[in-house]
């Protein structure tokens, strides 16, 4: 019938339109950030109890506002073969970027090393990697001159990780350090040295963890 057609097509886009919506807020349309596709929605918890645990001694941490992919980032392992963030994947992991020319770095590493021997093993770790990028024996010998054991010796000699840590984090400076959970996204960021040992370092890991105690 005449003025039928019009009608018809006239229904037809209102549905697409509502389910267009639908699917919108589903997340599986592209755009959507906060939805299915975002690949970190799931540690928004973790960032609520980081935000909260980020006080005293740790106070600087910067819990981001959405977790995001860690980016992804390439060195030499305690072995000297290559390795990644991605190849660390399935637990909790502290990382942090240091230089023996750096004297906060060097300061805050028996932190980090009590740190890695208190609460480090299957559920968490501390991967500090090392960015000097001349005189290599320097590095694992200072390590060793000052009593660090606990913590695996990771670095980055071809100075590719830094650049990149940098545009990431947006800190221009050392030590730099990112908290990043078990699915690799990065829960928030430390410019600056801290007390990582202390009790509000170890709150603050085990708010990450989730864990009570």
């Amino acid at each position: 019938m005449p003025g039928r057609t019009p009608i018809l097509a006239g229904a037809g886009v209102a549905a697409l339109a509502v389910l267009g919506l639908a699917l919108y807020g589903s997340g599986l349309l592209p755009g959507n950030m906060g939805g299915a596709l975002q690949p970190c929605a799931a540690a928004k918890p973790a960032l609520a109890r980081v935000d909260a645990a980020a006080k005293g001694e740790v106070a600087a941490m910067q819990a981001l506002t959405q977790a995001r992919p860690a980016p992804d980032i390439r060195f030499k392992g305690p072995d000297g073969a290559e390795t990644g963030l991605a190849d660390l994947k399935g637990r909790l992991l502290l990382v942090n970027l240091w230089a023996t020319w750096c004297a906060p770095c060097k300061a805050e590493m028996p932190a980090l090393d009590r740190l890695q021997a208190q609460i480090g093993g299957p559920d968490f770790q501390v991967v500090a990697i090392n960015v000097d990028t001349r005189n290599l024996e320097t590095p694992p010998a200072w390590l060793k001159q000052a009593g660090i054991r606990d913590l695996a010796f990771y670095a980055d000699p071809g100075g590719r990780v830094l650049p990149i840590i940098q545009r990431d984090t947006q800190s221009p400076g050392l030590p730099t350090t990112m908290l990043i959970d078990a699915q690799g996204c990065t829960l928030g960021v430390m410019k600056g040295p801290a007390a990582w040992s202390s009790p509000d370092g170890l709150a603050l890991i085990r708010a990450a963890l989730g864990r009570t105690s």
